[in-house]
């Protein structure tokens, strides 16, 4: 019986007949007992493509050859995990450029130096004994990865935070221990790291959006001030914090000596939020810091940016005892702090704080060693004698409180100093060309170095005589053989105007300063200064000394400081326009 054709089988229902007595619905019943084999499209499609054609490819194969649809979905699934496999991939690739930043290590970080966590080397920054501190098992892992997987997990549980490496529990207990070589640098012991890679550590910086802290040593104004900041800060805004006030001669106005500092930060064209007076060890002037900082941070990370041993560490531990008393996170962190050490270079690596309950983080950053301090030219043992640990106490000269010969006494109370050459320890030599017979040199700086002063002509025989043993540092004749000497000399012409101030302070980079007074202050005039006094209208107003000190040492020539109770005699504040008032900055204490 031949096959009908699919479209008399299949009718529409509008096409059936029907009449008013049968059921509205078609009866396809019969159709549904006797099925008529129907060909499958899908199958005449199969047969019916022409396998010659190049563009198709080829099946895998036909009938009980041909894949299955559970071959299939696990091809799909297949090709799916290997896209997945090369995506990983590249994205720990690069997960792992950003791993290098020094953010992701911190964890990994002794908290009191920052310096990387190792067990190999003894006498490196950051050696932890493994025993103590259940790290045994890293020798026998030979393995990167393992031993990467290892210190992950201490990570997880947090165990590596509250690590202090041996060199930190070393300097905790007063030994001096360097670390950090190179162009601005410390002389002796070992070097592990050098300025310029620690200077690296801060280059990312100026891309980041972040509120700077930038501390400024009173003692050192000028060498520790960094003119050059926003070369690591970038447009970040900075907070500009003067630290060691509580060093200042007794009687110091705060009033003028913060005046002082906003005139000096003006000049050097550097855009500050505001400037704060602060003394880490009496807490003057942190709260006000503290309140700055939570003004100004807007959910940034707080950066301490500063010279080395400007005492950065010091501030960090004042400032997490002042926001203990708001703050719990403050107060937390406080168990965890940096270490605090009168060595330059005492902090290796960026610390992570976490200080702010409100989000953000607080970092300590690497001292920026400069090359052009005393503090790069000394031993390392010598270091502690450049760090005054008092307040600081005025040395006059001329001196006649110290015994001198008939001669030389004689000499001083009729030309003054004229002739005569200034030693401060074994670092900074003065000659006196010329000056008034009135005039008076005031020296602010360690107690450590002794000041002597002898004759010009016999300046040279006494330096190669006492360098090492009246003049230290350097300390010691093997050291002052050692000694590179005072090869930098700057012949200096002082102007002056008015005999009541100073005309200036010479300032000795990562030393102190040298207040040059024209006229000594409360001096009382015999007949012979009269009569100098009326020709000083006729003559130029000029005095002249030549300085020599180390090499790479700089020498500053500013208006002076107005410290002690003559200083508050003599300072003036400067008439500001409207101009000036709205864009100077601010400052506290």
């Amino acid at each position: 019986m031949a096959l009908k054709p699919l479209t008399s089988v299949f009718l529409s229902p509008l096409s059936l007949p029907h009449s008013p007595s049968s059921s509205p619905f078609p009866k396809f019943s019969t159709i549904w007992r006797n099925p008529t084999p129907v060909l499958c499209q899908s199958q005449a499609r199969q047969q019916t493509t022409p396998t010659s054609d190049p563009f198709r490819p080829e099946p895998d194969g036909l009938g009980a050859a041909a894949p299955t649809r559970g071959d299939l979905f696990l091809e799909h699934h297949q090709s799916v995990a290997a896209s997945e496999a090369v995506f990983n991939a590249d994205t720990k690739k690069k997960k792992k450029k950003f791993s290098g930043s020094w953010k992701a290590s911190a964890a990994s970080a002794c908290y009191g130096c920052g310096a990387p966590l190792q067990t190999l080397e003894i006498d490196a920054p950051g050696y932890v004994d493994p025993e103590t501190y259940g790290l045994g098992g890293l020798r026998l892992l030979e393995d990167y990865q393992q031993k990467r997987k290892y210190f992950l997990q201490k990570k997880k549980h947090r165990q590596l935070r509250t690590v202090l490496c041996g060199r930190c529990r070393l300097l905790s207990h007063g030994q001096m221990i360097t670390a950090v070589g190179g162009n601005g640098g410390y002389s002796g012991g070992k070097q592990f790291i050098s300025a310029e890679e620690l200077r690296e550590k801060l280059s990312h910086l100026r891309h980041e959006k972040a509120l700077i802290v930038k501390l400024v040593d009173i003692v050192d104004f000028n060498g520790s001030f960094l003119a050059r900041v926003r070369d690591l800060a970038g447009a970040n805004p900075i907070i500009l914090v003067v630290t060691k006030i509580d060093l200042l001669p007794k009687e110091t106005d705060l009033n003028r000596v913060g005046d002082w500092v906003v005139e000096a930060t003006t000049k050097k064209k550097l855009n500050v939020l505001s400037v704060h007076l602060t003394s880490s060890k009496s807490l003057v002037g942190i709260s006000s810091v503290a309140s700055e900082i939570q003004k100004e941070k807007k959910g940034r990370d707080v950066y301490i940016l500063g010279s080395a041993n400007v005492g950065k560490s010091a501030f960090i531990n004042a400032l997490l005892k002042m926001m203990a008393q708001k703050d719990p996170a403050a107060a937390a962190a406080q168990r965890y702090k940096p270490i605090q050490s009168a060595v330059p270079g005492t902090t290796l690596g960026p610390i992570q704080i976490d200080a702010f309950l409100g989000g953000g983080k607080l970092y300590d950053t690497p001292g920026v060693h400069l090359h052009h301090r005393q503090a790069a030219v000394v031993h390392s043992e010598d270091l502690p004698a450049l760090a005054p640990r008092s307040r600081l106490r005025a040395q006059c000269f001329p001196n006649f409180q110290v015994a001198f010969d008939d001669t030389t006494s004689s000499r001083i109370r009729s030309n003054g100093l004229n002739g005569f050459s200034i030693f401060w320890g074994g670092l900074v030599r003065i000659d006196i060309v010329k000056v008034l017979p009135q005039t008076r040199l005031t020296f602010f700086g360690p107690k450590a170095l002794s000041i002597q002063m002898v004759p010009t002509d016999k300046a040279d025989e006494f330096y190669q005589k006492e360098v090492g043993v009246l003049l230290t540092p350097p300390t010691g004749k093997q050291r002052a053989e050692e000694w590179m000497g005072l090869q930098t000399e700057r012949q200096l012409q002082i102007k002056f105007e008015d005999i009541v101030r100073p005309a200036c302070d010479l300032a000795i980079s990562g030393l102190g300063w040298i207040a040059v007074e024209p006229v000594a202050a409360g001096r009382s005039l015999t007949t012979s200064d009269s009569d100098s006094d009326l020709d000083l209208e006729e003559t130029e107003k000029q005095m002249e000394l030549c300085i020599r000190v180390p090499k790479p040492v700089e020498i500053f020539v500013r208006p002076p400081i107005p410290v002690g109770k003559s200083g508050g005699d003599w300072y003036q504040y400067r008439e500001l326009t409207e101009k000036e008032v709205e864009v100077r900055p601010k400052w506290y204490f």
